[in-house]
């Protein structure tokens, strides 16, 4: 008897995650004593806020240690509700708001509810590396869209008109984006839209969660505020991870039409039930608490991305676009490839690049190709200046020592 595993079909041609691959290798050699920089991981080094700790304690002190609703209780709805219509103007009903264990639950749980095989799903790229493999596990067709830093690494309107068939059942966009940092004004907004108005059957998905990480006075907007038409074809998604610093608590939320929330709610009734008690809890303080720290916050990381952009833009074969927003940047490394190491190997893709600033000086960088477009390499920026600064200098060495 043949006791091997077989992967199911849905996930034998998917891994995990680059970048939690490199994230891990990192943290084994610093293990080993290595004095490795990780610019790899999407989180920031803020604490979560004190008060929003203080209100998960006080809620395990209050025993609201049990389940709740299926997907959040009636008071973090409330504090969605309110935080949509505050921040961005949208009024959606209780039975159009859902939560979950992030926004990446959000995302499946969407795909999972809405894609049948051979659906669909239009996805700029470069792109979060997970969008693809959720499509894919639904049962749904990605169809990326290059999305080049010439353009802003921003779908074009000719672009989305050109990829969409009478099979094609979501635009997925993502703004502040991951790993670019590229962000959608309303101008960028409106001539999509006007594409998406011609082609009733195509539903808009956006991902805000870095909403409100933007600098340079860019003013962010969802699309779904700008055409309020959409709401019947719109799913807006966002959390407490990113502008809270509350990754590990794993808290996200949408709102969208009443029939589609309640499908979701089906597929997460089947896998997490509902979002910790706890963590609700600390939500609803996030959401409805005092607002003023992410200003100085946002400063932090603004300024952080200068460092590194400037840094990176003095260093000969290195070009990188300022962002937008989020606290990535996405930097070219066509210029390094076909230089030669000390050692005498060629470096023929940004995937060579970034393996060979983690082997020669300890620097742990995401290449371009984890994400759709090469040869293109991610910084994270969401660490101290003092290790960015370290890290800047090591990876401008690094390639001095290349011919």
């Amino acid at each position: 008897m043949n006791s091997i595993f077989r992967p199911a079909s849905r996930i034998e041609d998917l891994g995990v995650s680059e970048i939690l691959a490199i994230t891990a290798r990192a943290a084994a050699l610093k293990r080993d004593g290595r004095p490795v920089i990780a610019l790899g991981a999407g989180e920031p080094d803020f604490d979560t806020p004190d008060h929003v700790k203080e209100a998960a304690i006080a809620a395990i002190r209050r025993g609201e240690t049990k389940y709740t609703n299926l997907d959040g209780s009636p008071r973090l709805k409330r504090a969605i509700r309110d935080k949509f219509l505050r921040e961005n103007g949208l009024d959606f009903g209780p039975d159009e708001v859902t939560a979950g264990a992030g926004a990446k639950q959000m995302l499946y749980n969407a795909m999972m509810a809405s894609l049948d095989p051979g659906d669909k799903v239009i996805i700029p790229t470069p792109c979060w590396t997970s969008y693809f493999d959720i499509v894919r596990i639904a049962g749904g067709v990605p169809v990326a869209i290059p999305c080049p830093g010439e353009g802003g690494f921003r779908l074009s309107p000719a672009a989305l008109e050109a990829a969409i068939t009478p099979r094609t059942r979501w635009l997925l966009l993502n703004s502040p984006s991951n790993p670019t940092g590229a962000a959608y004004a309303e101008r960028d907004y409106r001539a999509l839209l006007e594409v998406l108005d011609r082609h009733p059957h195509v539903w808009l998905m956006v991902d805000d969660i870095y909403e409100h990480l933007v600098y340079d006075g860019f003013r962010f907007v969802t699309p779904l505020a700008l055409d309020p038409s959409l709401k019947d074809r719109c799913l807006t998604i966002n959390g407490v991870s990113k502008a809270y610093a509350m990754t590990g608590w794993r808290l996200g939320y949408a709102g969208g039409p009443a029939g589609l929330i309640a499908g979701m709610a089906v597929v997460q009734s089947q896998s997490t039930s509902c979002p910790c008690s706890v963590t609700q809890a600390a939500a609803i303080a996030a959401l409805d608490g005092p607002q003023d720290f992410l200003a100085a916050r946002r400063d932090s990381f603004a300024a952080r991305r200068d460092l590194v952009v400037d840094a990176l833009n003095r260093i000969d074969g290195i070009q990188c676009r300022r962002p937008e927003g989020a606290f990535y940047a996405f930097a070219s490394c066509a210029g390094i490839l076909g230089r030669t190491t000390p050692g005498g190997k060629v470096l023929e893709s940004d995937r060579d690049f970034c393996a060979w600033l983690l082997d020669e000086v300890d620097v742990a960088v995401v290449p371009g190709s984890a994400f759709g477009l090469s040869p293109y390499f991610r910084i994270s920026y969401a660490t101290s200046a003092a290790e960015l600064t370290e890290a800047m200098t090591r990876i401008g060495d690094a390639c001095g020592r290349l011919t």
